[in-house]
């Protein structure tokens, strides 16, 4: 294995301590002569020295990298949100440690293990595992930690949430406002509190407007899994479409957990012959970028993601500075992005 250089291979080639070199690569105000400072520079570049940060870390005890753990990257969602990290983390001198759970909570328990061994300064996570004595621990251990997207309860920390149960509602009402009254649900397992809220948002929409909730149009998955090929959220779609389309009788509109999951609805109907929005509309949720380049663009609920992860590394640095010292919690509200995916049967009774 090819031996990395280090500071005693540049103190060798400069002829000179190695105390002098380390100074100099750290950017000490301990004098150094101009033309060592220089021969030093030039001889670290020459070789492609890379400094040990962790090494630097353990003997300054001032980590400037954050961790960040997501469900999974795949979801254009969460790429969103991590752009959003990235862009504040860099402006403000960090770097950003990233870490992709691939929807397994026992990998979500590694990184969270890893994370605070390699001593990162702080941590944001969107936090899928049901146990949360891991994230309980490491808050007692003063790891600072804004979790946001899935709202845990009890958790001494920062929590930045989105009201997925209002999401819900002012969907389905949306879609019931149109004219629809045989509505289905598309959704992933409902093993995240997003997720629960979101399906609770649907039922008291349908409860409130006194409409029957018929069982056979709500598709569930009943398992989670990562995908390298293809997204699971895509797969998911089709495959609950698939069996939406055996029941009796059809809905004239599906509303559907996330926006991937969506474009998996569409295509499936797509490819059935069922035109969209004219014989089933279909509702997204989160209005990632994709949703305005499909055909029909899709008609879906606002979660703000990017502004989201700006938002999150934002609240955590200020923490980390000492600018907030007490705990916050923000609740982000939805609001309907109006397209071309759904039909408005009231307009059209009303046409004919």
């Amino acid at each position: 294995m090819k031996k990395h250089p280090t500071i005693y291979d540049i103190a060798k080639k400069a002829d000179t301590s190695t105390a002098t070199v380390s100074r100099v690569l750290s950017n000490s105000d301990y004098p150094v002569r101009s033309e060592l400072r220089e021969k030093i520079k030039k001889v670290a570049k020459e070789v492609n020295y890379i400094p040990n940060m962790i090494g630097r870390q353990l003997k300054t005890n001032n980590s400037m990298t954050i961790g960040v753990i997501i469900p999974s990257i795949t979801n254009p969602f969460y790429s969103s949100i991590v752009l959003g990290i990235e862009d504040i983390a860099r402006s403000r001198g960090y770097h950003v440690f990233l870490c992709n759970s691939h929807r397994s909570p026992q990998l979500e328990e590694e990184y969270l293990k890893t994370l605070f061994e390699k001593q990162v300064k702080g941590l944001i996570v969107s936090s899928i595992s049901p146990d949360k004595n891991l994230l309980g621990a490491l808050v007692q251990k003063d790891l600072n930690i804004v979790a946001f997207d899935q709202t845990i309860e009890g958790l001494n920390s920062s929590q930045i949430h989105f009201d997925y149960r209002k999401g819900g509602y002012m969907a389905t009402e949306y879609l019931i406002k149109k004219g629809h009254r045989k509505i289905a649900l598309i959704s992933s397992p409902l093993t995240r509190p997003s997720r629960i809220s979101v399906y609770k948002g649907y039922l008291n929409a349908l409860e409130n407007y006194n409409i029957e909730i018929d069982k056979s149009l709500i598709q569930i998955a009943s398992r989670e899994y990562e995908e390298f090929e293809r997204s699971y959220e895509f797969r998911n779609g089709i495959e609950l479409t698939r069996n939406l389309l055996k029941c009796s009788e059809l809905p004239t509109a599906v509303f559907v957990c996330n926006d991937m999951t969506a474009f998996g609805v569409m295509n499936e109907l797509n490819k059935q012959g069922i035109n969209v929005p004219e014989q089933i509309s279909v509702m997204g949720f989160d209005n990632i970028e994709f949703s305005e380049m499909i055909t029909p663009p899709l008609t879906t609920v606002q979660q703000p993601d990017y502004e989201m992860g700006k938002l999150a590394c934002n609240l955590l640095l200020d923490q980390l500075d000492g600018k907030i010292v007490e705990n916050v919690d923000i609740m982000l509200q939805p609001r309907i992005v109006n397209r071309s995916s759904v039909l408005d049967l009231e307009s059209s009774l009303l046409k004919n």
